[in-house]
Formats: C-alpha cells, structure tokens, sequence
C-alpha cells in the first residue's frame, strides 16, 4: 500500500473513531436527560401522592368529626345521670333490652374490636359500655351475610364488641352509654354513624379505660 493510501486508510480510521466518540457522548447526554426527567417525574408522583394521602386524611378526619356532630336519626337517649355505675353481684334487672347502661359487674368483655358467636351476660357488657365500647348485638332474623359484614367492622374497630341477643326486639342494635339504634341491615348508613359518635364518645362515663384483658365468655 502506498503511502497517501495508508494517509487515506489512517484518516478514515481517525474519523470513524471521532464519529463513534460523538455518537456516544450524545448517547450519555440523552441518558443524563432521560435519567433527569425520570427522576423528577417520580419525585413529582411521590409529593403529589403525599399530597393526595395527607388530603385524604384530613378529608376522613373531617368526615368523622361531622358525623360525631350530627344527631343518628332513629336512636333513642337515656338520661346518662340516671344511669346507676355500681358494681354489684348477680343478675341485674335492666329497663331496656339490650341495657345502655346501670349497675353492672365489676369485671368487664373484652371490648377490643371482639366478636363473641355466643351471648354474654348484660352485666358484663354494660361495663365496658361504660368504658366507651359501642355493643353490637343481633337476632336471629339477621340475615348471615349482615353477621359477616358487622363481624368484619366490629374486628376492625377498638373499643367495640358483637354478640347474640336472641331475645332483643330489634334484628340489628347498636347500644352505647345511654344511647340505642335498631337497624334491619348491616349496611345501613346509621351504623358507621354511630359507631364514629359513640365508640370512646361524649357519652362515656370512663373514657380511656380499658377495654382489654376482660371476660373473654360469658
């Protein structure tokens, strides 16, 4: 090979290389933007997702507190300092079925989102109405769909309990300190009402005591 052709040879090499060079540093540029827009996409999403879950919060927050105002339409109210707290022995003959309220036994249900399949005593039960949980309770005309539905949002929720009362007027009966609502359906409306007014209410004689390490069966 002469020489202008190994000139030639060599420059055409050079350029090759010079245009792989270029090719690749506009392929880094590229990655450097694609990396840079990616990353504030995400960081965009993150806040606007905090944004979102902190709006969402205060949203349900304000929900709740608007519910607590706002009367439960149907339910009935006994007057709370009529409604005797001594701790007695035995059976208590209570003015209303299920009691809202009265003497009760000093031992308490265990009250922390529990679900009893089988009748607790009212005595029991009644005293940890006075420690703020919200009784539900049902016969046997509920349908068992509605026991599964109220079973879920009892265990889901502190300071309630579920049990039978088989002999209870109503089908479904939401019973706090001095306060009461019959219901046909577990997804009446009132029922999330109530247990967002009454569970550690206004109503509460002991609010803040506890509602664990009680009775466990009747």
């Amino acid at each position: 090979m002469s020489k202008t052709s190994k000139k030639a040879a060599s420059l055409s090499r050079k350029a090759r290389i010079e245009e792989m060079r270029r090719a690749e540093k506009a392929r880094d540029r590229r990655n450097r933007v694609f990396a840079i827009t990616l990353g504030t996409v995400v960081v965009a999403g993150l806040a606007g997702w905090g944004a979102y879950a902190v709006n969402s919060a205060d949203e349900k927050s304000e929900q709740q507190a608007a519910a607590a105002k706002e009367p439960v339409s149907g339910e009935k109210t006994w007057n709370a300092k009529k409604l005797t707290q001594n701790h007695v022995q035995g059976q208590v003959d209570y003015p209303m079925n299920p009691p809202v309220g009265g003497d009760h036994s000093q031992a308490w249900m265990t009250c922390n989102g529990t679900v009893y399949t089988k009748a607790i005593a009212n005595e029991n039960a009644v005293h940890s109405l006075e420690h703020g949980a919200v009784w539900v309770t049902y016969n046997s005309k509920v349908a068992e769909a509605d026991v599964k539905a109220l079973g879920d949002k009892v265990a889901k929720t502190p300071y309630t309990l579920m049990s039978p009362v088989e002999d209870q007027s109503g089908t479904i009966t939401l019973s706090a300190w001095g306060r009461q609502l019959t219901v046909d359906k577990a997804s009446d409306p009132r029922v999330e009402q109530f247990l967002t007014k009454y569970v550690q209410g206004p109503q509460t004689p002991e609010p803040g005591a506890a509602c664990t390490n009680g009775l466990t069966s009747a």
